[in-house]
């Protein structure tokens, strides 16, 4: 594929969508790219990460159960695999196959390093985008405590002085 084609793709998937032009062209040329047939492992549960992927073309299925169930989760072109794996080498928490024909581009943390070095603005832009959806994943975690207190028949604490919204 060609260098617009590919900063096409990495500008529609999560975080890369915050990137100015110049930036998105960095990762694209230093990005790897990776072509995949119906039923190739892109990577294993528990193996250790190598980077994040952005899907290209095609369908890549994400199976944490590994218990022979439908997947959880096909993703497809614009998707971002791997989130925490672009900033640092973590634990895969699923195995990644191909359901068809499939091509990714792999980004390397060094690479994201490089990127944010070079362009602040987006480094704190990530940031914020992280850090808002930290806050909505921890309001979503107190609601499902609070229901399960409720069930429990168990009074819901007050939230403390430092935990009252502003």
């Amino acid at each position: 594929m060609a260098l617009d084609d590919d900063i096409a793709v990495l500008s529609s998937a999560p975080l890369f969508n915050l990137l100015e032009r110049d930036a998105l062209r960095l990762v694209a040329f230093a990005s790897e790219g990776r072509l995949l047939r119906e039923g190739d492992i892109l990577f294993k549960k528990g193996d250790r990460s190598d980077g994040g992927y952005v899907v290209r073309s095609g369908a890549i299925a994400l199976d944490a159960r590994e218990d022979g169930s439908p997947d959880a989760l096909v993703v497809g072109p614009g998707a971002l695999i791997g989130q925490a794996a672009l900033f640092t080498r973590i634990e895969r928490p699923a195995t990644a196959m191909a359901r068809e024909a499939s091509s990714v581009i792999r980004v390397t943390p060094s690479l994201m390093r490089r990127v944010l070095e070079e362009f602040p603005h987006a480094a704190a832009a990530m940031q914020d985008a992280m850090a808002e959806e930290l806050a909505r994943l921890t309001e979503g975690l107190e609601q499902v405590r609070r229901k399960l207190i409720a069930i429990d028949g168990e009074e819901i604490p007050a939230k403390a002085p430092d935990e009252e919204e502003e």
